[in-house]
C-alpha cells in the first residue's frame, strides 16, 4: 500500500481535525484577549481563584475535562438538558462537542501567552494614549494589541496545535464517530486497535506532525518578522 495514498476516511479525519482546531482558536481568541488583559492589568478580589479556574484544564486529566463537559452539556446535564428541551440543541457527540472540548483544553495556553505578552507592554504607553484623549478600547486595539502581537499570535498557534492533538476530552464528550467527530488523534487510536492498519496509522501520525510543524514554523517566522520591524 502506498503510504502517500490517503483514503476518504483519513482525509475526513484530517479535515475534521483542522476544522476543529481553527474553530477552537477563533472562538478562544477574543475571550483570551479579555481575560489576558484583565489578568495582566487589573487587581481584583478573587483574582487567584479566577486564574486557578482558567488554568485548571492544564493540570486535570483531559478525560476528566470531557466527563465534566458531559455532565454539564450532555442531554442529561443541567445545562444540556435545558438546551435540548427548550431549543432542541444537542451538543454531546457532535462536531460542536469536539470544538467545545478543544476550547476548554487549549484556552489556558492562549490566555497565559497573551497575559505574558501584555505584561511586557509598557503601561505608560497606554496611559499616554488615554491622556491624549484616546478611549480605553481604542488604546487597547491601537497600542496594546500591536505591541503584544507576537505573544498573541504565538498563543493562538499554540492553542491551534493543542486542539489538533486533543484526545481525552474529545473522545469522552464528542465520541469517536467516523466522519463527524473522529479527528486525527482519534483515528490514530482507532487504527491502532485493528491488526494490519500500521500503514494507515503511520500515515496519520506523520500528517499530524507535519501540520503541527507547519503551524509552529509560521508562528516563528511571524515573530521574527515582528522583531525585525
Amino acid at each position: 500500500m502506498n503510504i502517500f495514498s490517503f483514503t476518504s476516511s483519513e482525509l475526513e479525519a484530517i479535515k475534521l481535525s483542522v476544522g476543529v482546531a481553527v474553530y477552537s482558536s477563533i472562538i478562544s481568541l477574543p475571550f483570551a484577549l479579555l481575560f489576558g488583559y484583565y489578568l495582566a492589568r487589573r487587581q481584583f478580589p478573587g483574582k487567584a481563584i479566577v486564574e486557578s479556574i482558567i488554568h485548571l484544564p492544564l493540570v486535570m486529566p483531559p478525560v476528566t475535562t470531557g466527563y465534566l463537559l458531559l455532565l454539564i452539556l450532555g442531554t442529561r446535564g443541567f445545562i444540556g438538558k435545558w438546551l435540548y428541551a427548550a431549543f432542541g440543541i444537542k451538543l454531546a457527540f457532535t462536531f460542536e462537542a469536539a470544538v467545545i472540548a478543544s476550547v476548554f483544553v487549549s484556552f489556558p495556553l492562549i490566555v497565559r501567552s497573551i497575559r505574558t505578552a501584555i505584561e511586557m507592554v509598557d503601561p505608560s504607553l497606554e496611559d499616554a494614549s488615554r491622556i491624549l484623549g484616546v478611549g480605553r478600547l481604542k488604546t487597547f486595539f491601537r497600542i496594546t494589541v500591536p505591541l503584544a502581537a507576537p505573544g498573541i499570535v504565538s498563543g493562538t498557534i499554540l492553542a491551534f496545535a493543542r486542539s489538533l492533538g486533543e484526545f481525552g476530552a474529545t473522545i469522552t464528550f464528542a465520541g469517536n464517530i467516523a466522519g463527524e467527530t473522529q479527528t486525527l488523534p482519534l483515528a490514530v487510536f482507532a487504527y491502532m486497535q485493528v491488526p494490519g492498519r500500521e500503514i494507515e496509522t503511520l500515515r496519520l501520525v506523520l500528517i499530524s506532525v507535519l501540520i503541527s510543524l507547519f503551524a509552529m514554523a509560521l508562528s516563528e517566522l511571524y515573530i521574527r518578522k515582528m522583531k525585525r520591524s
